[in-house]
């Protein structure tokens, strides 16, 4: 299983009229983190876009626990608990300061040929970088 842990401090523009992050932000939130778990595997998004890839999101989960407040640095934990094939399973799970679960989430992620606008297989670049967290 791979995990990566992503800082973010909540912006005064993210919070809505209560006071807590407004709920649409938190697939802007789980996008950062991702895109920081993939970066952690030692190349970017942009660089799979290079290779002809694309990678829509197809389904999104979230279930909200508790509020998170403005100038708070929240740790996302990003999972990515099995290796992909045609798809790929991203797991969040969002803390406060205190260590306070806030939020959970998952996105589903397919992988697309961009020139063929068909599905395809998760890129090696990609199984190679994740396969020693998978390994026993």
């Amino acid at each position: 299983m791979f995990t990566y842990n992503f800082e973010l401090r909540v912006r005064y523009a993210d919070v809505d009229q209560m006071g807590y992050v407004y709920y649409g932000n938190y697939a802007y939130y789980y996008e950062q983190a991702r895109a920081e778990a993939i970066r952690s595997l030692g190349f970017t998004y942009k660089q799979l876009e290079d290779t002809g890839v694309i990678m829509p999101i197809t389904r999104m989960n979230i279930k909200y626990i508790a509020p998170a407040y403005y100038d708070e640095l929240l740790t996302i934990k990003t999972i990515i608990p099995e290796l992909p094939s045609r798809i790929i399973l991203f797991k969040y799970e969002i803390y406060n300061e205190q260590s306070k679960l806030l939020n959970e989430g998952e996105t589903y992620l397919t992988f697309i040929n961009r020139a063929e606008n068909r599905i395809q297989t998760a890129p090696q670049l990609l199984i190679d970088s994740l396969k020693p967290y998978f390994e026993p």
